[in-house]
Order: structure tokens, then C-alpha cells, then sequence
């Protein structure tokens, strides 16, 4: 039986074009490396799953480097590209802070650095977690890194930015990675998906995106896991049901139901959501989201806000014609006010049905019209 390989490990990115959603920071290391202005110390930061340890290494890899490529990329074909990539690599040390933090770690670091390359100019040292080390190590780090050897170049990445040192922080040129927004995680599964010869849903691959909250790592251990699960074919209500995610048609009918005054439907499609299993808070939360999807809707030039796929998002250009603009923002008030009152309620049902039947109230509804008339 062949071993299988995750998708994070299978699918990551060997230079610099193939990082996903970090283009700023991707451009800015490859314009310094062809106008030779390396620093000697970076400082990687970001959530989890983002790319710092990704392009640590391709940073390594690229500095050492005989035959960079004229748009800052590594060759991949030099003695010290297929060294690395076979990962034995003489220049280039990984060390992992979480579990080596302590001084004599460091020390055994500092004693490496001070040996000159036997191949190539450069010595890159990566250090993960950097923000794990210890006060002294941090204290036995810092002469190191202030007057570095001309042959070594550290790079740091830590999700903890605020836990280093501030003298730490002054030597080292700090690049903050962002979160990968769900378009850029749904391309690059789609990729993915397409090498894999899987068959996918654009809005699954989304709601994937979502459920990362950013993270390419956690997007592609959701990605193997639902492959796992559907067979090889992927859809939008495999997905839906495996995450455990409520679908985008409750708040949709939500909508409609509220609209017809249909409070009877309405409190029956809450007993629904709830059997479920989803809470009050969630689907609530879920449909204060909603209403402003719609509002962000009305507008063209809005509509690149909405963080879905196409289909879902005709749905909603479609659903905003049938809402008014007074109506969603008194909605919103609603429900941001059901917000604060939940955490004190002591009948919660009770209080998501009320907040149901203001929504369903015609009476206020026109109420602020004439308000926001005056």
C-alpha cells in the first residue's frame, strides 16, 4: 500500500510565486535578493497556517543559491538547490523554539554560526516559535543576532509577536503575514483538486476557505478529510454536512418568511435549525450576517464584498432587490441588540423567538421608515 501523503505536505510551495496570498511580502524578498540587500535577520509573524515557515524556507534555499533565476527565484538546479531539497542541506538549520528553548540550545546555535559555509556564501538558520525561547536564551541570542558572522541570515517566525523582546524586534526586519482570504484558498484547492482528479463544487470549496479562517494548512486538512469522506467527488452538501455548517437556504427562507409575515413557518424553521443541533446564538449571529450580505448586495460596487462563491452570491443580488434598505438596517439594529441581551437572558428560545416576531412586525418595521423619512 502506497503511503499517503497530506495535501500540506504534498502541495507546499517551493518558491516564491507559488505562495499563496502573501504577494507583498513574496515581492518585497525577491527584490531584495536581486539587489543584493539581504538582511541578516527577518522576522516572520502571522496567524497559523499562513506561509512563515513555507517562505523561511524558501528564503533559505534562495540565498544560497549559485544561479538566481532574473525574477529572484532559486534555480533548483545547483548542487545547493538539490541539496536542500533533498534536506540535507549543510547550510541551512531548522530549529524548532517549542521544544529546544532553552540557553544551551542556543549556545550549540551560536557555536554553528560562528563556522563559515563549505558551499556557497550564505548560512540561513530558521528558528519556529521563536517567541518559545526563554528570557535568557532570548538575553544569550541577542549579541548574535546585533553583530552577526557576514555569511549568516536568521530568520524568525513566531504567531506571538508581542511575547519577543523588544530588542529582539529592533534587529530584525519584521514582515506580518495576513490571513488568506477564502478566493485565494478556494483557487488553490481547485488546483489542487484538478491535479487530484477530484471532482468539486465552487461554493463547497468556499465554505471550506471559511472554516479555515485564513489558514491554508487547516483549509487543506479540511480539504483531505472531506475527499476522504465524499469519494472523490465533492459537494456542497457534503461539505454543509461534514463541517457541520448551516446552509446558506436557511437564511434565505429566513428571509422570505419574514417578509410574508409568515411568523407560524418562521418559528417552525427555528425548531428545525435547533434540532439540529446549532444553537440560537449561532443561527442568529448567522443571520445578522445575512442582512448585511443583502445590504452590501444593493450596490455593484459592494458586491466584492461578500465573501462567497457565484452561486450564492446571484442568490443574494437577487433576494436584496426584494428588501428595502430601511428594512435591512432596522434588522440589523434588531438583532445587534438581541446580541447583548442574550448573554443575560435566562430563557434564551424565548428570546430568539420574540427578536423572530420584531423582525415579522409590520408595524415597527414602518415605524422606522418614518424615522428614517424624518
Amino acid at each position: 500500500m502506497e503511503n499517503f501523503v497530506v495535501s500540506a505536505r504534498k502541495y507546499r510551495p517551493d518558491s516564491f510565486d507559488t505562495v499563496v496570498g502573501q504577494t507583498t511580502i513574496t515581492s518585497t524578498l525577491k527584490n531584495s535578493i536581486l539587489t543584493n540587500q539581504v538582511a541578516q535577520a527577518f522576522l516572520f509573524c502571522g496567524p497559523r497556517g499562513v506561509g512563515k515557515t513555507t517562505c523561511a524556507r524558501i528564503l533559505a534555499k534562495t540565498v544560497n543559491c549559485s544561479n538566481i533565476t532574473s525574477s529572484g527565484e532559486a534555480c533548483g538546479k545547483c548542487e545547493s538547490c538539490v541539496s536542500f531539497d533533498q534536506g540535507n542541506s549543510l547550510n541551512i538549520f531548522e530549529l524548532d523554539a517549542a521544544s529546544n528553548n532553552s540557553v544551551d540550545d542556543i549556545r550549540n546555535l551560536i557555536n554553528q554560526v560562528r563556522i563559515a559555509p563549505t558551499i556557497g556564501t550564505k548560512k540561513a538558520y530558521i528558528i519556529d516559535e521563536v517567541h518559545m525561547l526563554s528570557k535568557s536564551a532570548f538575553n544569550a541570542f541577542l549579541k548574535t543576532l546585533e553583530e552577526p558572522p557576514k555569511h549568516a541570515v536568521f530568520i524568525l517566525a513566531t504567531t506571538e509577536k508581542h511575547k519577543i523582546l523588544p530588542t529582539i524586534l529592533s534587529r530584525c526586519q519584521i514582515f506580518n503575514f495576513n490571513r488568506i482570504s477564502s478566493e485565494d484558498i478556494a483557487k488553490h484547492l481547485l488546483d489542487i483538486a484538478e491535479q487530484e482528479n477530484v471532482t468539486v463544487e465552487s461554493d463547497a470549496l468556499h465554505i471550506i476557505g471559511q472554516k479555515a479562517d485564513g489558514g491554508l494548512r487547516d483549509a487543506l486538512s479540511i480539504f483531505d478529510q472531506l475527499i476522504s469522506f465524499s469519494g472523490g467527488n465533492l459537494t456542497y452538501e457534503n461539505v454543509i454536512k461534514n463541517l457541520n455548517v448551516l446552509d446558506y437556504d436557511y437564511y434565505f427562507q429566513t428571509t422570505d418568511l419574514i417578509q410574508q409575515k409568515n411568523l407560524s413557518s418562521l418559528l417552525l424553521l427555528l425548531n428545525k435549525v435547533l434540532e439540529k443541533g446549532f444553537e440560537d446564538l449561532l443561527f442568529m449571529n448567522g443571520l445578522a450576517s445575512h442582512f448585511r450580505n443583502l445590504l452590501v448586495s444593493k450596490d455593484e460596487s459592494t458586491l466584492e464584498l461578500l465573501d462567497v462563491g457565484e452561486n450564492i452570491k446571484e442568490k443574494y443580488k437577487a433576494q436584496s432587490k426584494e428588501n428595502t434598505l430601511p428594512f435591512l438596517i432596522n434588522a440589523l439594529e434588531i438583532l445587534s441588540n438581541y446580541d447583548v441581551q442574550f448573554k443575560t437572558s435566562k430563557n434564551k428560545r424565548l428570546l430568539t423567538e420574540i427578536t423572530l416576531m420584531q423582525l415579522c412586525s409590520e408595524d415597527l418595521i414602518e415605524s422606522k421608515k418614518k424615522k428614517l423619512v424624518e
